[in-house]
């Protein structure tokens, strides 16, 4: 038995570290600076952008102070360079730039070229405003009775005010994902395991609004939540299976005896015709014996009561 405990436990850590792997896997793009960083789309336009900048400024004050190269005039250049990439920058096409003058929200810059004024003005946050995918988990998340499942699932969002989202919480990615699981949590807990897997649909809608709702004020539309998996604890669903069989099992019986108390009514429907018309039976009983006959290869094998009914046909006819 102590055996036996520990492997179960071994197989529980084994699942805990996997699942928190891929939950770190998952917001390894979040930067520490709260900073939504782009995660396919290439960034190589705005850093060509910063040296080209870098190069004009320096460029025109060495050529304003050629007459008096010295490496003083170098370094001012260089100082001058840097400043021009400092002010004027760009933003791609995705990206959204609150700055900040002297601690206050001045504006949200973006898309396209911006000014930034040196030691005045300062980068709160960088803001994507694409679709945004996050895969969050649920672990040991309770049904309705009481059973223990793990839920994997992944969220679809976007920010739809940069402003909000900058602004109305510390790290709304995080802030996002932590809500996400306290509502599968919620939901998960008002429905059997039983119903789970049949409701998942159902589930996905209810989750979809909730967030919508929690995250309309961050500045932040969820598009759809989607459940992608459902673990139920190994030591369920050998149980599940057998409950399962038995009911495919009950159901089999049922429908056969449905089916035996249909053939029963139609043999009971065939001998009362038979009783009410006289020449029924004997009409059935040449019937059956044309029918043996045939499959017989032309021997016929039948019981005397069903001669019985070919004398009494041949009395009729005399």
């Amino acid at each position: 038995m102590s055996r036996r405990n520990d492997r179960r436990r071994r197989r529980e850590e084994e699942r805990e570290a996997r699942f928190a792997a891929e939950a770190a896997a998952a917001y390894a793009h979040e930067s520490p600076n709260n900073v939504v960083n782009d995660l396919n789309a290439n960034r190589t336009g705005t850093y060509g952008f910063a040296v080209a900048a870098f190069l004009v400024g320096f460029g025109l004050c060495m050529a304003v102070t050629a007459a008096w190269m010295s490496p003083y005039t170098v370094l001012a250049s260089a100082a001058v360079g840097a400043l021009a990439a400092c002010t004027l920058r760009v933003a791609p096409q995705w990206e959204r730039v609150a700055l900040l003058r002297m601690g206050r929200f001045r504006e949200i810059a973006g898309p396209g070229p911006y000014l930034v004024a040196p030691f005045i003005d300062s980068v709160a946050m960088r803001i994507d405003m694409r679709v945004m995918t996050s895969a969050f988990y649920a672990e040991r998340a309770l049904t309705a009775d009481l059973v223990s499942v793990d839920v994997d699932a992944i969220l679809f969002w976007v920010v739809f005010d940069p402003r909000k989202a900058c602004f109305e919480v510390a790290n709304f990615p995080q802030a996002v994902q932590r809500s996400a699981q306290t509502a599968v949590r919620d939901a998960i807990g008002r429905v059997a395991l039983s119903d789970l897997s049949m409701r998942r649909r159902q589930l996905d809608h209810e989750l979809q609004e909730f967030m919508a709702e929690k995250c309309e004020e961050w500045g932040i539309s969820v598009l759809s939540v989607e459940i992608r998996n459902i673990t139920i604890p190994a030591e369920l669903q050998d149980s599940l299976a057998r409950e399962a069989q038995a009911e495919r099992e009950r159901d089999a019986r049922v429908l056969l005896a449905e089916v035996e108390k249909d053939i029963s009514e139609l043999y009971v429907d065939a001998a009362r015709i038979y009783n009410q018309e006289e020449g029924a039976l004997r009409l059935r009983a040449m019937n059956l014996s044309y029918e043996s006959a045939r499959d017989g290869k032309g021997v016929l094998l039948a019981p005397s009561s069903l001669a019985d009914g070919f004398v009494d046909l041949g009395k009729g006819q005399s």
